[in-house]
């Protein structure tokens, strides 16, 4: 299992096992699928009722960049049975060898590209740590992560030689990212309204809120104690 690393609301208390993280509490996308035609009910109705399998991946693949989706896509907040399955999407996308519609010259195939990314980051964490990325701690996973989001990696590896770093990073970032805001659950996490066909929209002036929508309900909340933003904003 990956690490965990728990916000905390401002007022104490640390945010877990929350059934619906977010600003909008009891709204439910999937309450409205009633009005939306039937290809569209089927295809966001089995983003919540089917996982699929991990077929691309190896086991220790996965598990390695598990940990590292659950770094950069952080649910920790979330109850486990209302986490997104963003590893599982990326891995069906591999698995299938679709693309995302256009790959960069100087860069490999997606599939490729993962394999080597996932080497390249459990040999930094061996290199710096002197563990495997999936057991370090949550702070260092972090510092490794933020290496390859600024660009200079930490240890240096003989992979981001060969393909750029920040591609494969805008790559890994797209994928999560996509995986996330394509869920139902992510939709209620944002008081999004769903697909908008058949039922259209009908207040399109003075930003007048639709029937359907929740009134935000905001709440202060601060980085987990042991995050790398946490302990940089503390200095």
């Amino acid at each position: 299992m990956s690490r965990r690393s728990f916000p905390c609301r401002a007022t104490g208390g640390e945010l877990r096992d929350l059934e619906q993280p977010g600003y909008y509490p009891g709204y439910s996308t999937l309450a409205q699928k009633k009005s939306w035609e039937e290809a569209t009910r089927k295809t966001v109705t089995e983003r919540v009722e089917k996982t699929a399998p991990i077929r691309f991946f190896s086991q220790e693949e996965a598990a390695l960049l598990g940990a590292v989706v659950d770094r950069v896509m952080p649910q920790d907040d979330r109850a486990e049975d209302r986490t997104i399955p963003v590893l599982s999407v990326i891995d069906e996308r591999l698995y299938k060898n679709s693309l995302n519609g256009f790959r960069y010259e100087d860069m490999p195939p997606d599939q490729e590209a993962y394999r080597l990314a996932i080497r390249a980051i459990d040999e930094m964490a061996q290199s710096r740590f002197k563990e495997s990325f999936t057991d370090l701690t949550v702070h260092r996973q972090e510092l490794i992560l933020k290496s390859l989001h600024d660009g200079k990696p930490e240890p240096d590896n003989a992979v981001w030689h060969r393909m750029p770093l920040h591609r494969f990073w805008a790559l890994l970032m797209e994928d999560c990212a996509t995986a996330y805001y394509s869920h139902p659950w992510a939709w209620d996490e944002i008081g999004f309204g769903g697909p908008a066909y058949p039922r259209g929209y009908m207040r399109l002036e003075n930003g007048l809120p639709e029937p359907w929508e929740k009134d935000e309900q905001r709440y202060e909340w601060n980085e987990p104690i042991d995050s790398l933003s946490q302990l940089e904003d503390s200095h």
